[in-house]
């Protein structure tokens, strides 16, 4: 995995920052099973510094693309804060488990944690405790009943896009073995991550469609 990351991952790299295109399945933090995760290849992510570098933000294990990799402690803050200041752009893909009726909208629903000795945890709407959420959102694409959504959050909650689609839109992503119906791979990709930077470039990466949004017939449109 680590080689395949180097040859074939890496979106973005310079001295502050890197772009991964995190691989479904691969977890950012180590599962409690001690099972692999990205950090048993951040030794291998270093390109010449002794530091390793360290996850900005998170991505669910089954969900893929662009993840911001820091590579110096003064660089994590810095990223964090325009995190923090929803200063970043995130655009995700996913499949939907059905057709929206509109084609496009803005989802607003707080969302809290709630855990269960059965369930175990999940995330749920709640408008009395819960922190606000909100996704906008639009129709790419339809094939055999289903939709390609991209989604673009404007706040960065656990599951937020897995349980807007689920909650707000009725419609659960494809592949979902927490807000929907398990037994496929999890069709939720981070397709493209911009960070400002004051007085450089922006840190921007696009990870293109994994194989399982093809093999699902789809693509993002020309």
């Amino acid at each position: 995995m680590a080689r395949a990351m180097l040859a074939d991952h890496i979106l973005f790299l310079d001295g502050e920052a890197i772009i991964v295109d995190k691989p479904s399945g691969l977890p950012v933090d180590p599962p409690r099973d001690g099972s692999l995760s990205l950090e048993n290849h951040l030794q291998a992510l270093t390109f010449g510094f002794k530091r390793w570098p360290t996850a900005v933000h998170r991505l669910d294990r089954d969900t893929s693309g662009c993840l911001l990799l820091a590579r110096n402690p003064k660089a994590h803050a810095r990223f964090q804060q325009a995190f923090e200041a929803k200063t970043v752009v995130k655009h995700y893909y996913a499949v939907v488990d059905g057709v929206p009726e509109a084609k496009s909208g803005v989802i607003d629903l707080p969302l809290a944690k709630r855990s269960t000795a059965e369930a175990g945890w999940r995330m749920v709407v709640d408008a009395k405790k819960g922190k606000p959420a909100v996704t906008a959102w639009e129709v790419v694409g339809e094939q055999n009943g289903r939709a390609l959504v991209r989604f673009i959050p404007e706040t960065g909650r656990t599951h937020q896009i897995r349980v807007h689609a689920a909650e707000g839109l009725g419609l659960p992503i494809v592949g979902d073995p927490v807000y929907g119906s398990p037994g496929e791979p999890m069709l939720l990709h981070c397709a493209f991550l911009s960070i400002p930077r004051e007085g450089k470039p922006p840190v921007e990466g696009k990870a293109p469609l994994p194989e399982s949004f093809a093999q699902a017939g789809f693509a993002l449109p020309a």
